[in-house]
């Protein structure tokens, strides 16, 4: 009789939103997925019940899909999602660290939510972008090197486009950054001066060189006169 049930209710909805496909509002490429008060998922493209094993193969092979509630129409996709997630890590794959996870927890409810989202999806973006280059490097290392510099570099860049971000949204970003160049301009400043004056140090010693020369050859000189007035007054005597 449940099933029964669940199967009306199907047959109603699918009349309502237009049958199976991409219809609604989710283009025509999004296949919609129906989750049930018994939890049940059932792929409105295939007529047929799935698993979220099922969802999460679509996920790999590229299929769009939007996942809603049965009965209210709510978009339950992230939601779905994330439980895909929770499913996979308990298997034992484990993607996210620990630390990560701890400190994604901490941005709950902190001011700077706001740009996490975006700044995860632009580095999964990156990461995807150079995927196949990190995997044909990956799959040479067995005679060679783990491309960790690679990775690190990827953070670094990543880093700056986030940092550049929080400059642009947030006033004390954008004081700290302004303060920052103007603390490397000053260390600059203070280095072409300092080799300045070494320069015009050297050039000083070199006069002083010079004029010591000068007087010790006078000296010299002076010298010399004495001794040859000394010889005369001893030739008078």
């Amino acid at each position: 009789m449940a099933e029964l049930a669940v199967a009306g209710e199907r047959m109603t909805e699918d009349t309502i939103t237009g049958g199976g496909g991409g219809g609604g509002g989710d283009g025509a490429d999004s296949v919609i997925i129906k989750k049930y008060a018994n939890r049940r998922l059932y792929n409105t493209a295939t007529s047929s019940y799935v698993t979220l094993d099922h969802l999460s193969q679509m996920v790999k092979e590229g299929t769009d899909f939007t996942v809603r509630d049965a009965k209210t129409g709510e978009d339950i996709t992230h939601q779905v999602l994330t439980q895909i997630i929770v499913e996979e890590e308990a298997k034992g794959q484990n993607l996210l660290p620990i630390g990560f996870l701890r400190r994604l927890i901490r941005l709950y409810g902190d001011s700077m939510q706001a740009f996490v989202p975006r700044y995860l999806e632009l580095t999964m973006e990156n990461f995807s972008n150079n995927q196949e280059r990190m995997r044909s490097r990956i799959d040479g290392a067995f005679g060679g090197t783990f491309p960790v510099a690679e990775f690190e570099e990827m953070g670094r860049q990543n880093m700056a486009a986030f940092q550049k971000a929080l400059n642009i949204f947030s006033p004390l970003g954008a004081t700290e950054a302004a303060a920052q160049r103007a603390a490397t301009e000053s260390a600059q400043s203070a280095q072409s001066a300092q080799s300045a004056q070494s320069a015009q140090s050297a050039d000083d010693n070199a006069d002083g060189g010079d004029e010591i020369s000068q007087l010790k050859g006078q000296m010299e000189n002076m010298q010399a006169q004495l001794d040859k007035l000394a010889r005369r007054s001893g030739r008078t005597k």
